[in-house]
Protein backbone atom coordinates (compact mmCIF):
# COMPACT_ATOMS: atom_id res chain seq x y z
CA UNK A 1 0.00 0.00 0.00
CA UNK A 2 2.41 2.48 1.07
CA UNK A 3 4.43 1.91 -2.48
CA UNK A 4 1.45 2.08 -4.45
CA UNK A 5 0.90 5.49 -2.51
CA UNK A 6 4.49 6.36 -3.81
CA UNK A 7 3.82 5.30 -7.14
CA UNK A 8 0.87 7.31 -7.92
CA UNK A 9 2.30 10.40 -6.67
CA UNK A 10 5.32 10.42 -8.36
CA UNK A 11 2.70 9.60 -11.73
CA UNK A 12 0.80 12.54 -10.83
CA UNK A 13 4.12 14.82 -10.78
CA UNK A 14 5.07 13.60 -13.70
CA UNK A 15 1.43 14.19 -15.20
CA UNK A 16 1.21 18.01 -13.91
CA UNK A 17 5.14 18.49 -15.29
CA UNK A 18 4.02 16.95 -18.51
CA UNK A 19 1.42 19.23 -19.03
CA UNK A 20 3.36 22.53 -18.01
CA UNK A 21 5.70 21.73 -20.09
CA UNK A 22 2.98 21.12 -23.37
CA UNK A 23 1.47 24.31 -21.71
CA UNK A 24 4.42 26.48 -22.49
CA UNK A 25 5.02 24.92 -25.58
CA UNK A 26 1.14 25.93 -26.71
CA UNK A 27 2.06 29.67 -25.65
CA UNK A 28 4.64 29.84 -27.58
CA UNK A 29 4.57 32.04 -30.75
CA UNK A 30 6.53 32.58 -34.01
CA UNK A 31 6.58 36.19 -33.68
CA UNK A 32 8.77 36.73 -30.32
CA UNK A 33 6.87 39.83 -29.70
CA UNK A 34 3.94 38.29 -28.82
CA UNK A 35 5.31 35.67 -26.65
CA UNK A 36 8.08 33.36 -26.42
CA UNK A 37 10.01 32.22 -29.56
CA UNK A 38 12.19 28.91 -30.61
CA UNK A 39 13.19 30.57 -33.84
CA UNK A 40 17.04 30.39 -34.23
CA UNK A 41 18.80 34.44 -33.25
CA UNK A 42 21.05 34.24 -35.91
CA UNK A 43 20.05 33.98 -39.78
CA UNK A 44 19.18 31.02 -40.96
CA UNK A 45 20.06 31.89 -44.41
CA UNK A 46 23.69 32.02 -44.15
CA UNK A 47 26.05 29.37 -43.56
CA UNK A 48 29.33 30.95 -43.88
CA UNK A 49 31.58 33.70 -43.07
CA UNK A 50 34.44 35.49 -43.75
CA UNK A 51 36.51 37.83 -41.44
CA UNK A 52 40.04 40.08 -42.79
CA UNK A 53 41.68 41.49 -40.86
CA UNK A 54 40.70 44.62 -40.01
CA UNK A 55 42.23 47.20 -40.82
CA UNK A 56 44.25 49.91 -37.84
CA UNK A 57 44.49 53.28 -38.75
CA UNK A 58 44.68 54.34 -34.88
CA UNK A 59 48.62 54.43 -33.98
CA UNK A 60 48.18 51.23 -31.63
CA UNK A 61 50.41 48.52 -33.25
CA UNK A 62 49.08 44.83 -33.57
CA UNK A 63 45.34 45.28 -32.05
CA UNK A 64 44.08 44.80 -35.61
CA UNK A 65 45.24 41.12 -35.19
CA UNK A 66 44.04 40.64 -31.78
CA UNK A 67 40.49 42.21 -32.36
CA UNK A 68 40.27 39.50 -35.42
CA UNK A 69 41.16 36.81 -33.66
CA UNK A 70 38.51 37.60 -30.67
CA UNK A 71 36.27 38.19 -33.26
CA UNK A 72 36.67 34.48 -34.88
CA UNK A 73 36.66 32.81 -31.89
CA UNK A 74 33.19 34.27 -30.39
CA UNK A 75 31.81 33.34 -34.06
CA UNK A 76 33.15 29.88 -33.52
CA UNK A 77 31.74 29.96 -30.04
CA UNK A 78 28.61 31.44 -30.45
CA UNK A 79 26.91 31.50 -33.81
CA UNK A 80 26.17 27.97 -36.38
CA UNK A 81 27.87 29.46 -38.96
CA UNK A 82 31.21 28.12 -40.47
CA UNK A 83 34.40 30.94 -40.69
CA UNK A 84 36.11 29.97 -44.11
CA UNK A 85 37.93 31.62 -46.24
CA UNK A 86 37.30 34.80 -48.16
CA UNK A 87 36.60 33.27 -51.68
CA UNK A 88 34.61 30.13 -50.77
CA UNK A 89 32.36 32.48 -47.98
CA UNK A 90 28.95 33.40 -48.41
CA UNK A 91 29.42 36.51 -46.28
CA UNK A 92 32.23 38.91 -45.20
CA UNK A 93 32.89 40.77 -42.23
CA UNK A 94 35.01 43.50 -42.52
CA UNK A 95 36.34 46.50 -40.31
CA UNK A 96 38.73 49.35 -39.17
CA UNK A 97 40.04 50.09 -36.10
CA UNK A 98 39.35 53.42 -35.95
CA UNK A 99 40.60 55.52 -32.78
CA UNK A 100 41.93 54.33 -29.39
CA UNK A 101 41.71 56.48 -26.92
CA UNK A 102 43.28 56.64 -22.84
CA UNK A 103 40.31 57.93 -20.45
CA UNK A 104 41.37 59.20 -17.05
CA UNK A 105 39.28 57.39 -14.43
CA UNK A 106 40.62 58.15 -11.08
CA UNK A 107 43.67 59.74 -9.52
CA UNK A 108 45.72 59.43 -6.64
CA UNK A 109 45.12 61.68 -3.95
CA UNK A 110 48.99 62.00 -2.64
CA UNK A 111 50.42 62.69 -6.49
CA UNK A 112 47.74 63.08 -8.51
CA UNK A 113 48.63 60.38 -10.93
CA UNK A 114 46.25 58.30 -12.92
CA UNK A 115 44.78 55.62 -10.92
CA UNK A 116 42.47 54.11 -12.44
CA UNK A 117 42.66 54.52 -16.81
CA UNK A 118 40.06 53.41 -19.30
CA UNK A 119 41.53 51.90 -22.34
CA UNK A 120 38.44 52.83 -25.13
CA UNK A 121 38.80 50.86 -28.98
CA UNK A 122 35.85 52.38 -31.89
CA UNK A 123 35.95 50.79 -34.75
CA UNK A 124 34.04 50.85 -37.98
CA UNK A 125 32.18 47.37 -39.30
CA UNK A 126 30.14 46.03 -42.19
CA UNK A 127 28.99 42.65 -42.70
CA UNK A 128 28.09 42.09 -46.51
CA UNK A 129 26.21 38.97 -48.54
CA UNK A 130 28.79 38.10 -51.64
CA UNK A 131 25.81 36.22 -52.97
CA UNK A 132 23.80 39.44 -53.34
CA UNK A 133 26.33 42.42 -52.48
CA UNK A 134 23.62 43.54 -49.80
CA UNK A 135 24.88 44.99 -46.68
CA UNK A 136 23.64 42.92 -44.07
CA UNK A 137 24.74 44.96 -41.20
CA UNK A 138 26.95 48.17 -40.87
CA UNK A 139 27.66 50.02 -38.01
CA UNK A 140 30.27 53.29 -37.36
CA UNK A 141 32.05 54.36 -34.41
CA UNK A 142 31.30 51.32 -32.71
CA UNK A 143 33.09 51.57 -29.01
CA UNK A 144 34.32 48.52 -26.45
CA UNK A 145 36.42 49.90 -23.10
CA UNK A 146 38.28 48.04 -20.77
CA UNK A 147 40.20 49.55 -17.71
CA UNK A 148 43.49 48.89 -16.41
CA UNK A 149 45.78 50.62 -13.43
CA UNK A 150 48.63 51.56 -13.79
CA UNK A 151 49.12 52.85 -10.17
CA UNK A 152 51.93 51.41 -8.45
CA UNK A 153 51.04 48.39 -6.35
CA UNK A 154 49.04 46.64 -9.28
CA UNK A 155 50.60 48.27 -11.74
CA UNK A 156 48.77 46.65 -14.82
CA UNK A 157 50.71 47.09 -18.53
CA UNK A 158 47.75 48.96 -21.29
CA UNK A 159 47.73 45.55 -22.83
CA UNK A 160 45.32 43.91 -19.92
CA UNK A 161 42.95 47.22 -20.56
CA UNK A 162 43.45 46.46 -24.35
CA UNK A 163 42.30 43.06 -24.09
CA UNK A 164 39.45 43.47 -22.33
CA UNK A 165 38.52 46.32 -25.12
CA UNK A 166 39.18 43.70 -27.69
CA UNK A 167 36.73 41.48 -25.83
CA UNK A 168 33.93 43.63 -25.30
CA UNK A 169 34.13 44.59 -28.57
CA UNK A 170 34.27 41.46 -30.32
CA UNK A 171 30.88 39.70 -28.55
CA UNK A 172 28.92 43.03 -29.30
CA UNK A 173 29.85 42.91 -32.66
CA UNK A 174 29.25 39.17 -32.73
CA UNK A 175 25.94 40.24 -31.38
CA UNK A 176 25.16 42.84 -33.93
CA UNK A 177 25.17 40.12 -35.92
CA UNK A 178 22.08 38.07 -34.99
CA UNK A 179 18.82 38.08 -36.63
CA UNK A 180 15.67 40.47 -35.92
CA UNK A 181 13.78 39.59 -33.12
Amino acid sequence: MIDANRTLRALGRATIGAACALGGLAGCAADPRQDYSFRPTYRTDVQSIAVPVFRNDSFEFGLESRLTAAVLQELRRTTPWKVVGQDAAQTVLTGTITRVELQRLSLTQTTGLSEELAVRVTVNFGWVDRRTGQVLEQRRDFTGVGTFIPARGVSERIESGQNEAIAVLARDIVAELRGDW
